[in-house]
């Protein structure tokens, strides 16, 4: 049912934190939003009218004292806090727990919002338009709703229709209604800010004219299975469905016949006897749903121009209380009761579906003893945190004051977000567990509101990068913030820029980098000036430089897309402006304009060429050119695999059928995608997908794929999907729009995109995007035939010299194909484990080596095959992918050695080692 965990963590230094205390507010909204400061510690200083922020030097880590928890066997310390908002801060924690005899570390955030606070409110933000049965993320959520903090809400089912499990209340309203479903809870705000967690029904009565009525079950609910009895939720049932509900079906598949009712004004205007009525839900009224029992009541007590009306409540399963909505500021559903009277509760509902054992995010909400104070509660799983199970999330809440809490949902849901300090919207708080798939588009959301008013200026800030590359311009500029800590205007304000030193200079909007170092930017207007320090980084910040694409075609006149993307050494990636690279080029004459590589001639009897990069003499893996070949993947003649349709969302239909050719095809087999979009909300999507979803391997470093399509002419979008090494998809345009008919070849650039090998081909399908979705046809047929993909054709490195070499361990004296040669150093064995100087064996079977000092690296090329070696480091790079050996090269006596083995037999090389004479022979 999709009950899965999910949680959010920010990352934090452990000194020199900024903790600016906030408030903040959105002129001409009703809310306004929550803003976190980064940084140094701040101090305030007057000038010309108008406060400044300056940074004040030598502060030390915020927070670090450590809170008890109740488990003997962890620790929760205290990191540092920022002030988000009038009523509402960010704390984060490191929580330590023992695994297995280990201590294991966990990242948690937890946003503190005083309920008593007349500038700060929750409420609960719900996918699109604030419509249930859409999704988005919790990013886009908050800043459709002016939310300064948010993070993922209730459960939902994964493969639904993508509603809430739970209720759901915005300010009286009632979104969703509770489902019966046993150990539930929710998490409420009275009106008056007092907070509660408990399990919740729903009880509310239809009202017809002649004094009849009829019991409602529920309201914007889709179809599930009811606890304990497992029951059809809607068999025999009556439900209402407003506005808030944006599909067209009520619900998707509620497993019987259904009578709808449509009311506006208190009036029935339209019945619809055992069929639903078209369209969706008008604004100015509501539909009551019939099933069974209920659709006989209709059909006898309600008729169009009567009156109807309704009422409905919520009941507190624990102690019977009544709750009007009307009372509530808001709800929102949740899974297991996680605490209860500041202890660790039992479970109330089944954890396993949501993995309660096993580490992962989470996410949960809770408030303190005194119902003063409300916790909203993250724990992060990524590279640098571990997550937490049920158990261990508990600890952690017991641990830092929680009175009350629930589990809210988790896993790849988790996400946080918050608005910086004078920034206009919130941003993603940390990395998700879903790496680079992103953030998770979920049903509904927590979040944060200011509703202070707008104030005076109150400080200012430089707004931009902290760090820049030799060559990048980067846009800066100066932003406010009021007296409430919300961004205001500082159009009216005329600052100058300069740097400390010449290592960035101001260009018009910007700065750019000009050499590695540190530099001071400075903002000044009047007497008054605020400052940052920005980082030009250079080449001894690296860990690598490699391009997206690792083979190209060599071919006069061939381009390809060269983007290169550095790995710092803290961890971080970023893209490399093409103007900051260098190239250099052996084996043909190429150049590399805005980041497309041109080959324009190739060297009398080359079989393969190079193009390297650099970066501040930081050199990069090559790009190996070698001819290329197109083959056919698939032709549909002889398929030996499953192909299948899916439709997404629940409603698109189609089909995915293997059909003979018509026309100029009559005599081949076609593969045919019949979509059918009518159905479904939002972005639509019909997929032909092969090998049953998991895909086909294509060729390695294709740079091309092909596709002979038959069009429709219906304006969609025709698209591949293919999956790299790590499971990443990547999405190719074959035909953007499609907006011809009969049968067109069409090519797609693959090196365009960064695509780990091995890879496979996943799925060819249709798209119909939201936007301008009118425009284009709903439905139709396409075809797709001789899908083929250029690669380089590597039968063997050919050109190669054929060759037998000989060494013995301590001599510096090698023998090749019977003559013999001196060498600088001699061959050594260590750790059983034998070196060689590198550059011999390559003098003698032919290939390359360059020595990086600055980075200790070697990069080796012989044929197709590139090879990166780190003195010192296990880790290494074969065609740009990361590879791990037992050994790493070593430095004796100034000379760089590398493992023979390892490398030679990744050359292609073969290696026999004779203990008697101690001698290595290796042959090619």
């Amino acid at each position: 049912m999709g009950e899965s965990l999910s949680k959010m963590v920010v990352k934090q230094e452990e000194t020199g934190r900024v903790v600016v205390k906030s408030e903040a507010a959105r002129p001409n909204s009703k809310f306004t939003r929550l803003v976190v400061s980064h940084g140094k510690k701040l101090a305030l200083v007057t000038l010309a009218g108008l406060i400044w922020i300056q940074p004040v030097i030598g502060l030390g880590p915020l927070g670090g004292s450590a809170l008890t928890a109740e488990a003997a066997a962890s620790q929760t310390v205290k990191r540092g806090e920022e002030i988000l908002t009038s009523g509402a801060r960010l704390v984060k924690y490191e929580y330590t727990v023992t695994r297995s005899g280990k201590p294991v570390k966990v990242l948690a955030d937890v946003i503190e919002v005083d309920l008593t606070n007349p500038y700060v409110q929750l409420d609960v933000m719900t996918g699109k338009g604030g419509q249930v049965t859409t999704r988005q993320t919790v990013e886009n959520m908050a800043k459709e709703n002016g939310a300064v903090a948010g993070v993922n809400g209730d459960f939902f089912a994964t493969k639904g229709q993508g509603v809430p499990m739970g209720g759901a209340v915005s300010q009286g309203t009632m979104v969703t209604s509770p489902t019966q479903l046993q150990g539930m809870y929710a998490f409420v705000v009275r009106n008056d800010g007092t907070p509660m967690i408990d399990r919740f029904s729903f009880n509310g009565t239809v009202f017809a004219e002649d004094g009849s009525t009829f019991a409602l079950s529920g309201i914007n609910q889709e179809a599930y299975m009811t606890e304990p009895e497992k029951a059809y939720s809607h068999a025999g049932k009556m439900y209402i469905y407003t506005s808030a509900w944006k599909a067209e079906a009520r619900p998707a598949d509620s497993s019987t016949t259904p009578t709808e009712v449509m009311v506006q004004g208190g009036v029935v205007t339209q019945v619809s006897l055992q069929s639903a009525i078209p369209g969706a839900v008008p604004p100015d009224g509501y539909i009551l749903r019939a099933h069974g029992a209920a659709a006989e009541y209709v059909a006898s007590h309600l008729t169009v121009g009567t009156r109807v009306d309704t009422s409905y409540e919520l009941r507190s399963q624990t102690d019977g209380q009544i709750i009007n909505p009307a009372e509530l500021k808001m709800m929102i559903g949740g899974h297991t009761l996680l605490v209860d009277q500041g202890k660790a509760s039992a479970f109330t509902r089944s954890t396993t579906s949501i993995s309660g054992g096993s580490a992962v995010a989470r996410t949960a909400v809770g408030y303190s003893k005194d119902g003063k104070k409300a916790y909203i509660i993250t724990a992060e799983k990524n590279g640098s945190s571990s997550g937490m199970t049920l158990k261990e999330l508990q600890s952690f809440m017991t641990g830092i004051g929680v009175w009350k809490g629930v589990n809210l949902d988790g896993g790849g849901s988790t996400t946080m977000v918050t608005r910086p300090l004078a920034e206009t919207n919130a941003q993603l708080t940390f990395t998700t567990s879903n790496g680079s798939a992103g953030q998770r588009a979920v049903a509904n959301g927590l979040g944060v509101f200011s509703t202070a008013p707008q104030g005076a200026l109150k400080g200012l800030k430089v707004s931009g990068a902290m760090a820049l590359l030799i060559g990048q311009t980067v846009p800066y500029s100066l932003k406010g913030y009021d007296t409430y800590y919300n961004p205001i205007d500082t159009g009216s304000i005329q600052a100058s820029w300069k740097a400390s030193n010449g290592n960035v200079v101001w260009t018009e909007g910007g700065f750019k980098g000009v050499k590695a170092g540190t530099a001071k930017i400075t903002a000044s207007s009047g007497e008054a000036n605020t400052s940052m320090d920005v980082k030009v980084l250079g080449g001894s910040d690296l860990e690598s430089l490699t391009p997206g694409t690792t083979f190209a075609p060599l071919e006069a006149g061939a381009s390809v897309t060269v983007a290169v993307t550095a790995q710092i050494k803290n961890g971080a990636a970023v893209e490399v402006p093409s103007e900051s690279v260098k190239w250099t080029f052996s084996g043909m004459k190429a150049n590399v304009q805005n980041g497309v590589l041109t080959v324009q001639s190739i060297n009398d009897g080359a079989k393969f060429a190079y193009a390297t990069p650099s970066y501040d003499g930081f050199t990069g893996t090559p790009v190996v050119l070698a001819a290329s070949l197109e083959t056919i993947w698939e032709s549909f003649e002889n398929i030996t695999y499953p192909i299948s349709f899916t439709g997404l969302p629940v409603g698109v239909t189609g089909s995915a059928t293997i059909v003979p050719g018509s026309g100029e095809r009559a005599n081949s087999q076609v593969l045919q995608l019949d979509y059918d979009l009518t159905g479904g909300s939002g972005g639509k999507f019909a997929y032909a997908e092969f090998n049953g979803g998991s895909g086909r391997a294509i060729p390695d470093n294709a740079t091309a794929l092909t596709v002979d399509v038959l069009g429709d002419a219906s304006l969609n979008w025709v698209r591949a999907e293919l999956s790299d090494a790590d499971g990443k998809p990547v999405y190719v345009d074959l035909a953007r729009p499609m907006d011809f008919s009969g049968w067109k070849t069409v090519t797609a650039d693959l090196t365009a995109n960064t695509i780990k090998y091995p890879a496979k081909l996943k799925r060819l399908y249709v798209v119909n995007v939201e936007e301008g979705q009118d425009e284009r046809a709903l439905t139709g047929s396409v075809s797709f035939d001789n899908v083929r993909f250029t690669a380089p054709a590597l039968e063997g490195d050919t050109g190669f010299p054929s060759a037998k070499a000989v060494m013995v361990l301590g001599q510096k004296t090698m023998t090749v194909n019977g003559k013999k040669q001196s060498l600088e150093a001699a061959p050594l064995l260590q750790n059983n484990t034998t070196y060689v100087p590198i550059k011999y064996v390559l003098d003698a079977f032919g290939g390359n080596a360059a020595w990086n000092s600055a980075a200790k690296k070697i990069t080796v090329t012989r044929g197709a095959t590139t090879l990166e070696l780190t003195v010192g480091k296990k880790e290494f790079l074969l065609n740009g992918a990361a590879n791990k050996a037992e050994v790493s090269p070593i430095i004796v006596n100034g000379r760089t050695l590398v493992p023979l083995r390892m490398v030679s037999e990744q050359l292609g090389i073969g290696v026999n080692w004779e203990q008697k004479t101690k001698s290595i022979t290796l042959e090619s």
